[in-house]
């Protein structure tokens, strides 16, 4: 009995013995990981890049600016400011003198008191010879005849009226008043001098607004909005904080080769006066190209494409590639941006979603 129970003894330990080696060996294989892929990667470029400013040299006016003139001609007579008065809405800024103006609506009044003075005397008559129509006295053709006299008359009073309101708002406008409140910046005529219909008389500004207009390349038009806010610089005083403009007013670019395009700011008020020299700073910004080692571009079933990595995982973009800068490919892609990681090396046993260690 002794050696039959040590047999069974040993065949029991070696049957345990590899039950418990198969246990170990199951154990280890269910927590081996999948070896992560060493790979190395490269940082994706573009995106926008802003330059540096440049400074477009302007003069501040006033927002509200007016150049006034006499829409008839003759002599000024009076002139009843001075430079720099501050002036209210309608006030008297100056006369001038025309010898025919004050005849002609006089003329005009006569002759229409002449004309309504026959009308009613054509009226009247027609008032009686349309009675006597109706008891046989007056024939029918003398009776059309004084109505058409009427008619004409009336015609003709409706035309003195006219005539009457054009010679009073000629006489009218050999006065010049102020249209807005503000301050008389410019005198250009002097008393007793002749003024032509139209000829600049004097130049009047408001103290509501300042702005200033710089003229622009047709390239930068595109680099400005309105209610933009740009830098402003006085040049008499480089030591003065820049001030803040608002764009306001933006040309629309043309056909003419080297034209500027005018650019329309304002600038706030009770910080630099009309007159004053600024600049303007005008910061282009342009959108680079985005750009890829030209190693890290593979081909894919669907075209090209690159692997990305984030989060120690590689997922393949599909890219469209535009050309080749040296080194480098300008590729198109919604899903790459400036600054992820793309693989450059290792691709060679990577497929997409296996994680990655960046050497």
């Amino acid at each position: 009995m002794k050696p039959f129970t040590q047999s069974f003894a040993a065949v029991s330990l070696v049957v345990f013995s590899m039950v418990l080696a198969g246990c170990k060996a199951g154990d280890v294989s269910s927590e081996t990981k999948e070896p992560k892929v060493s790979v190395r990667v490269a940082e994706v470029t573009g995106g926008q890049v802003e330059g540096v400013p440049l400074r477009f040299s302007g003069i501040v006016r006033a927002t509200q600016r007016a150049t006034l003139t006499f829409q008839v001609s003759g002599t000024l007579k009076e002139r009843a400011v001075e430079l720099g008065q501050r002036v209210a809405a309608g006030d008297l800024l100056a006369r001038v003198y025309n010898p025919a103006l004050a005849p002609a609506r006089d003329s005009a009044r006569a002759k229409l008191e002449e004309l309504n003075t026959r009308y009613e005397q054509a009226r009247r008559e027609w008032d009686r010879s349309s009675r006597l129509h109706e008891r046989g006295v007056v024939s029918e053709q003398s009776l059309e005849q004084i109505a058409a006299r009427r008619d004409s008359l009336r015609a003709s009073v409706a035309t003195a009226k006219a005539a009457l309101a054009e010679a009073t708002q000629l006489l009218n406008e050999s006065t010049l008043r102020a249209p807005f409140a503000g301050r008389v910046e410019a005198l250009l005529v002097e008393p007793d001098e002749f003024v032509a219909a139209g000829q600049p008389v004097m130049r009047l500004s408001s103290p509501q607004g300042r702005e200033v207009e710089v003229r622009v390349p047709a390239y930068l038009l595109d680099h400005v909005a309105l209610e933009q806010e740009l830098p402003v610089w006085s040049v008499q005083d480089r030591s003065r904080p820049q001030q803040t403009g608002s764009v306001v007013e933006i040309a629309q670019a043309g056909a003419v080769r080297g034209e500027l395009h005018p650019v329309l700011v304002s600038v706030p008020v009770n910080t630099l006066e009309p007159g004053e020299p600024v600049e303007v700073g005008i910061t282009p910004v342009r959108t680079s190209a985005t750009t890829v080692p030209l190693l890290s571009v593979i081909r894919m079933a669907e075209g090209t494409g690159v692997f990305r990595v984030r989060g120690g995982e590689a997922r393949r973009i599909p890219v469209t590639v535009e050309r080749v800068i040296g080194e480098r490919v300008v590729v198109r892609s919604d899903a790459l941006a400036p600054g992820d990681q793309v693989v450059y090396a290792g691709m060679t046993r990577l497929t997409d979603g296996d994680a990655v260690e960046v050497r």
